[in-house]
């Protein structure tokens, strides 16, 4: 019965997906999909007339398309490169976007690891982040604040803690979330900017015939927030799909900061670590949670390297609780974590 019921809300899915696209003239396209992510949207490429579009199939109530609408205005408005929509039907979930191609720095970067291109391309992907931070902020966009920040890190406790069959006590519960918010006190004496969340080589493609910050189409951007321009630099540098080799990362870093003379750099490299720690613990509650719950259990390939970003993080002199407190839960060994 359940598998039943699965076919008919795909037939039905289908059937809502050719009414959008005979609404936008795309009824007779040829039709390919394409690699999703970790959410429950789906992507289409649609070929027709001699052009290439692409389908956004965000299926409501666990899908929103707004917020995403709502940043790729901003975004285009402000001379970025976000996909331009050419139509949408909100309340059923639908979107045609402008195809920006496959140059994803992923692909790009699997097929060419040439470090001057690694190099030139990450520069790029700096240069819209600089100008971003330019931009001014938008109104609408929810704050990055202490209670959503230690509930992305709660995800560890919540999912990988139970995963490695560890138990916390209540103690132990309140020490780790003393810990993190007297960390999140820094990041409130940086100037706030515009913070994409999802700034890594999956979610950027080159599009080299642009000019400056529009060399970088931008993805993923629908749970942007309003807070530190270090989170998304951490995002780009340490990524949990692929090695941005140390020398890459300090060079790479060193760029921002001198695109940005005015930083306070200390600061800044405070705000780095604080928020590089949190979004890496964040990530390893994720992983588990799409590998215990949903299946997905080729999330967990990618744990060794959070883990390893996470330990970088935790060598700032400031951030040594964090570090006590995850050697006191964690058996010996466990930060190099093990694929179980």
């Amino acid at each position: 019965m359940e598998l039943a019921g699965n076919t008919d809300l795909l037939e039905k899915r289908e059937t809502a997906i050719r009414g959008f696209l005979a609404k936008t003239g795309m009824a007779a396209g040829e039709r390919c999909k394409l690699s999703g992510d970790a959410s429950f949207r789906n992507y289409e490429r649609i070929k027709h007339g001699g052009k290439s579009f692409v389908l956004m199939d965000a299926p409501p109530p666990k899908e929103d398309v707004r917020p995403f609408v709502n940043v790729a205005c901003f975004l285009e408005n402000n001379g970025f490169s976000a996909p331009h929509i050419i139509a949408k039907d909100e309340e059923n979930g639908f979107l045609l976007l402008e195809d920006l191609g496959d140059d994803l720095y992923s692909s790009i970067l699997s097929i060419k690891p040439a470090a001057h291109l690694e190099e030139e391309i990450y520069g790029k992907a700096v240069d819209a982040l600089t100008e971003l931070h330019k931009t001014p902020l938008l109104d609408n966009l929810s704050p990055y604040d202490d209670a959503r920040l230690l509930r992305e890190a709660s995800l560890f406790t919540d999912w990988y803690l139970p995963y490695a069959e560890i138990e916390l006590s209540e103690k132990h519960k309140r020490e780790y979330a003393e810990i993190l918010l007297a960390l999140f006190a820094n990041l409130k004496k940086q100037k706030p900017v515009v913070v994409l969340r999802d700034y890594h080589a999956e979610n950027l493609i080159y599009l080299p015939k642009r000019e400056a910050h529009k060399k970088v189409g931008l993805l993923d951007f629908q749970d942007a927030v309003i807070g530190s321009p270090a989170y998304d630099l951490v995002s780009l540098l340490e990524d949990a799909r692929r090695d941005v080799s140390p020398k890459l990362q300090k060079k790479i870093y060193n760029y921002y900061l001198a695109s940005n003379p005015k930083i306070d750099k200390e600061l800044f490299a405070l705000c780095y670590a604080i928020l590089g720690a949190q979004r890496n613990l964040k990530i390893i509650g994720i992983f588990t949670r799409l590998a215990v719950r949903d299946e997905k259990r080729r999330y967990l390939y990618f744990l060794p390297r959070v883990w390893k970003n996470l330990a970088a993080d935790l060598e700032k002199p400031q951030l040594l609780p964090l570090k006590n407190w995850l050697e006191k839960i964690l058996p010996a060994g466990r930060m190099r974590h093990e694929n179980r």
